[in-house]
């Protein structure tokens, strides 16, 4: 089958459009054919080293984290899907691979395709969707009258956390350029901070929840906008403890992850504030949930560019300028 595979880690580097064996089938795995894929800055992570400490690939493998098509085989022990069923995912760490035209993927972490959403929007969902959902679900325990900061509220997460913070009932303040500012309107932010004319440190206050997925200097103005009590849940690091044990990540990891994150779980525990780093997992069952709210029409994907398979590259590369408006996904069918 053909795959965009990534041969060695490299910042500059492209994926090779190869000839790859087709994928081994556990008992409690699916084979999908893959008819769109999205496309997530993880991906460009992965290509250029940044995480080969926390996710040490043997190379050469297929890039790819997000994924919809259409169920070809079962395994032995698969009970909840059929060939032939639409279904749409977001595959364990090391068994990406939604870059290639078929990928095994794990029963528990698959769903149904919602079913008012075409390929290519189902395949902009999982990753995002589930970053979302962790976050402020299940990390943050979002409230009806709480008050949530989304950042880059234009992105790929972005776009999906303001509308589950909505469905959740609270506040949502976010960041995003002029141009971006009737988006993240229509989806349901009711403050907008024009990050080149504010400071949203000047203009925030009093917030629950903060989704920080900026640089460290954001990181450090997003405590200050908390109240006591509150939780600053970071996707963009510094990694903590926590992650480094549930990873069950080497000693030296552990070693590391204390290290980088030590400054800001100081300054946290001084204001009796929260921080956790989050690092999203795959699960079919809250990808069911997601699915729900997405067929009952209380949040849309947005999707902003469509690519060919064979301009992959070109979709990663666009993906890096950090200029997109939602999500970015490859066509194969």
């Amino acid at each position: 089958m053909k795959a965009f595979v990534l041969d060695r880690y490299a910042k500059k580097g492209a994926l090779r459009l190869a000839d790859m064996p087709e994928p081994t089938l556990g008992d409690d795995e699916l084979l999908v054919e893959v008819h769109a894929a999205g496309v997530n800055l993880l991906d460009s992570k992965i290509k250029s080293g940044e995480f080969k400490l926390i996710l040490p690939y043997r190379l050469p493998t297929a890039l790819g984290h997000d994924v919809a098509g259409v169920v070809l085989k079962v395994g032995a022990r698969v009970r909840q899907f059929k060939p032939g069923d639409e279904v749409y995912s977001r595959p364990d760490d090391f068994r990406i691979g939604a870059f290639a035209e078929r990928i095994a993927i794990r029963e528990a972490s698959l769903a149904l395709k919602p079913k008012n959403l075409t390929m290519e929007e189902a395949a902009s969902i999982p990753l995002v969707g589930l970053t979302a959902w962790q976050a402020l679900v299940e990390r943050a325990g979002l409230k009806r009258g709480q008050k949530a900061f989304i950042q880059a509220g234009s992105g790929g997460v972005g776009t999906f956390a303001i509308q589950l913070a909505k469905q959740l009932g609270a506040t949502v303040a976010t960041t995003a350029s002029g141009a971006n500012t009737e988006l993240v309107k229509r989806l349901g932010a009711d403050i907008v901070i024009d990050y080149r004319k504010q400071d949203f440190e000047q203009e925030l206050q009093g917030f629950d929840v903060v989704l920080h997925s900026q640089d460290a200097a954001a990181l450090a103005k997003s405590l200050r906008v908390l109240k006591p009590g509150g939780r600053l849940i970071s996707i963009s690091g510094p990694p903590d403890p926590a992650f480094a044990r549930d990873i069950r990540a080497p000693w030296f990891v552990g070693l590391v992850a204390r290290l980088l994150s030590a400054g800001v779980r100081r300054q946290a525990a001084r204001r009796e504030l929260g921080y956790e780093f989050l690092f999203m997992s795959a699960s079919g069952a809250q990808l069911q949930r997601i699915t729900a709210l997405v067929e009952a029409g209380a949040i849309r994907p947005v999707v902003d560019r469509v690519f060919p398979f064979a301009q992959t590259n070109e979709a990663m590369a666009y993906v890096e300028t950090g200029r997109a408006r939602g999500k970015v996904v490859v066509k194969l069918r």
